[in-house]
């Protein structure tokens, strides 16, 4: 069964961090792009930041300007985990975080990942 889970979400103070895990099972990276997207109530959706594995030994990341110095995704491939590590937390990046994935390299479209997370929530207090 194909299936990715997320966890780490939580509660944390402006500036604060949280590290989000994502596990997968059913399915392997390579040739994959997994990404970290988010949305806030009320709002759309958005991509926050990408890792394409081209082999074991070979990755890209991407990620949205408005994470970018603050966010890092990473991954262990042995253990089919993605990680997003984030710092400098603002009340901003308050959202359900998914984790998804996609064949092929990045996209920031949502509607092109065909497997999904059930999401962790991040709350960032002021």
């Amino acid at each position: 069964q194909v299936q990715l889970r997320e966890s780490g979400g939580g509660l944390v103070q402006a500036g604060g961090s949280l590290r989000l895990s994502c596990e997968a099972s059913g399915l392997t990276f390579s040739g994959t792009t997994m990404s970290w997207f988010r949305q806030a109530a009320g709002k759309e959706r958005e991509f926050v930041a990408a890792i394409t594995l081209s082999n074991p030994w070979q990755y890209t990341t991407d990620y949205a300007d408005s994470v970018k110095g603050r966010f890092t995704i990473s991954r262990d491939h042995a253990k089919n985990m993605v990680f997003l590590q984030m710092n400098n937390l603002q009340p901003g990046d308050t959202a359900v975080y998914y984790c998804a994935r996609r064949p092929g390299f990045h996209s920031d479209s949502a509607g092109s990942y065909g497997i999904w997370g059930q999401g962790t929530q991040v709350t960032v207090s002021s």
